[in-house]
């Protein structure tokens, strides 16, 4: 692998790691009624698209009779970018 490849790689996962954190402090930090619905909504679309991918995963899966390969940092990062761009979505929409 290049040089080039390398840093493009590192600066993609540096990005995934504070979107992650980013998330999770997010949901731990409390604050006034507006914050709390701005969290809700956004925590409800990303939970519905990543059960959503599950079971349309399951179905094919199942359909092509191949075994469950899941990766789990795939499934956290593909979260992570939906939590951020449905919490934008709601800051801009409700005012946060």
């Amino acid at each position: 692998m290049s040089v080039g490849t390398m840093i493009f790689l590192g600066i993609i996962f540096a990005i995934f790691v504070a979107l992650d954190i980013y998330m999770l402090i997010s949901l731990l930090i409390p604050g006034d009624e507006r914050k709390q619905i701005i969290v809700w909504k956004a925590s409800s679309i990303t939970l519905l698209a990543t059960i959503g991918s599950k079971i349309i995963d399951v179905v094919e899966n199942f359909v092509r009779a191949q075994p469950m390969t899941a990766n789990p940092l795939v499934q956290l990062e593909t979260a992570a970018i939906i939590y951020f761009i449905a919490l934008m979505y709601y800051k801009i929409k409700l005012g946060g």
